[in-house]
């Protein structure tokens, strides 16, 4: 990211397979990614023709779990902008997952909890993850549900107790 673009300066649009850009920029980055075959989607952010920002998706049925995102900048860059790159990113993935009945999609908090959470996400304990997102690197897993805070672990464990008698 040149020192005189602006996160509105930059060209943001979907990648595609083999995804060799993003994969490399995760690389570069020291950032975990999924198996070049277990990505699904991603978005970058473009300088020109280099890739600053990148942010992709592995899917099991109706869920999804982000990797990312990634934003490369100069070091005398101001932080803000990097947090909008990526804020830009994820609202791209947000508006794939409403199109691509994705209903659920997790992540990993990588200390961005201010976009996670301006978006939507919350906290959720690692046994909401499918069996086929598990075992993904880093600490903590943020969750989304249509944009909602709600989430229910309806079905699971011990029914609750209810109260009985009138009111």
């Amino acid at each position: 990211m040149a020192r005189s673009k602006a996160a509105g300066d930059l060209a943001y649009r979907s990648l595609t397979a083999p995804w060799d850009a993003a994969l490399e920029l995760f690389r570069f980055a020291g950032a975990s990614a999924p198996a070049r075959e277990r990505v699904e989607s991603g978005w970058g952010a473009w300088d020109g023709e280099r890739l600053v920002g990148a942010l992709v998706a592995e899917r099991a049925g109706g869920s999804a779990m982000l990797h990312g995102p990634v934003v490369v900048a100069p070091s005398d860059a101001p932080a803000e902008v990097a947090v909008e790159v990526a804020s830009a990113l994820l609202a791209s993935a947000l508006s794939h997952a409403a199109t691509q009945g994705i209903d659920t999609l997790f992540t990993r908090p990588q200390g961005l909890d201010r976009i996670w959470v301006r978006h939507g996400f919350i906290p959720v304990p690692e046994a909401e993850l499918p069996a086929e997102l598990r075992g993904r690197p880093g600490l903590g897993l943020f969750g989304w549900r249509g944009g909602t805070a709600l989430w229910s672990a309806a079905g699971r464990g011990a029914p609750r107790a209810r109260a009985l008698g009138r009111r």
